[in-house]
């Protein structure tokens, strides 16, 4: 299963005086209107008659969108007398880094005229937690619900809101919507489904080999994987791939050696995440690409794996899925940068980032009226990853866009 990178810095006394602030003043972002006004008409025949002064006509007030935030914040640890541990410092910072980048989206938006009320709520990762605020008035009457964000505290809280009502925001957790079955959840990180499908289309429509060696490890997990692989290859090539699956043990490729094409490239897939048996695995292919030409397909992880060297990925002619991919030289990225380090006096992260995102997307929905109970989300491109959504019956909403990284020149660049 994917998961979000974990660079984070400790969580500094900056945030928590932001949070803080943020939790006791309602984090409202008003929007703010001037008063039109008046003007004097005045004629060469006869003076102008003394208008009577008037009061200022008052702008009508917007009414905010109210936004619920349910982020693990564990604020019970922050009392006099407590201290976090430090998974539990993880999860709060976590959930202040997502905070200030969605609360930073609302604000840029205020500027166009929307109104926003942001409530924030601490799911403390605790399950009971979650169900209580499932059921409390000032969440589910909100306009949007933002969290929580890990699946067993999603799967508590969704279960309080079943009925057909406004979206539910899953922001994090790439966990399949089938866990949840929950037809008002928005799922943002796309499953591991979608990235093997993104895969496959890419070599199915780009590529267009004439075989594809799956090497599996053995672990049923790798199901997970290969099984909407090889179906989105079946079916976008009308089975005029093979699509050839082996269990390979000890490293041993001797079996494939005859099923090779010497010229052309040579596609294989493996969608192991064993430290043990990619590093025997991967040595084997690189003593293979000597000979016959190698393009390789690895787990999104892999990106997260130090142990995997980047000139041995870059012989292999290595490509990886991601949704996190950021480019620093665009104008959009290096503006949020600047607006970020403004207001929070530190670097953003990749939750941060995300955040941004999403409540540059959502805020935008709401300060448009949009209706979220149409069966299409509109495709949006942010500066952490791209959203485009399928709606499936009793699953909500699927963010299903991924990209496709190579290695070159000791890098990941995007290859589509």
């Amino acid at each position: 299963m994917t998961s979000v990178r974990n660079h984070r810095p400790q969580l500094s006394g900056n945030k928590w005086f932001i949070l803080v602030l943020a939790l006791i003043i309602g984090a409202c972002s008003p929007k703010v209107r001037t008063a039109p006004s008046s003007t004097v008409k005045t004629t060469t025949e006869k003076p102008a008659e003394k208008e009577e002064e008037k009061p200022p006509v008052k702008a009508a007030e917007v009414k905010p969108s109210v936004i619920s935030l349910i982020l693990p914040l564990v604020l019970d640890n922050a009392a006099a007398g407590k201290t976090y541990s430090a998974a539990d410092l993880k999860k709060a910072d976590m959930g202040v880094e997502y905070y200030q980048g969605f609360k930073l989206a609302l604000d840029s938006l205020t500027a166009t005229g929307a109104n926003y009320k942001l409530q924030v709520f601490d799911s403390k990762d605790d399950v009971a937690q979650a169900h209580s605020l499932g059921i409390n008035p000032q969440v589910k009457n909100s306009e949007l619900v933002v969290g929580p964000i890990f699946p067993e505290d999603i799967k508590a809280f969704s279960a309080m809101l079943t009925s057909p009502r406004k979206p539910l925001i899953s922001p994090l957790s790439p966990a399949a919507p089938a866990t949840f079955r929950n037809q008002n959840l928005v799922t943002m990180t796309p499953p591991l489904e979608y990235h093997a499908i993104g895969a496959a289309t890419y070599i199915a429509k780009s590529i267009k080999p004439k075989k594809v060696f799956i090497l599996t490890s053995g672990f049923s997990d790798e199901k997970l994987y290969t099984s909407p692989f090889k179906h989105t290859i079946d079916s976008l090539s009308k089975r005029k791939i093979s699509v050839i699956t082996i269990t390979v043990v000890r490293g041993n490729l001797t079996p494939l050696v005859a099923q090779l094409s010497p010229k052309d490239q040579n596609i294989f897939l493996v969608p192991s995440t064993k430290q043990a048996f990619l590093m025997v695995t991967l040595r084997s292919l690189d003593t293979l690409s000597k000979k016959y030409p190698v393009t390789l397909f690895g787990h999104p992880n892999w990106e997260k794996f130090a142990f995997l060297k980047a000139a041995l990925l870059q012989r292999l002619n290595t490509h990886i899925t991601s949704t996190d991919k950021v480019d620093y030289k665009s104008a959009e990225t290096n503006d949020f940068l600047r607006s970020y380090r403004h207001a929070y006096h530190t670097e953003p992260t990749d939750y941060a980032i995300k955040g941004f995102d999403q409540g540059l997307y959502f805020g935008k929905m709401l300060a448009e009226g949009e209706d979220f109970t149409k069966p299409d989300l509109e495709d949006f491109t942010g500066i952490h990853n791209s959203f485009h959504f399928i709606k499936k019956p009793g699953l909500g909403w699927i963010n299903t866009h991924v990209d496709i990284l190579k290695y070159q020149n000791f890098d990941l660049i995007k290859a589509q």
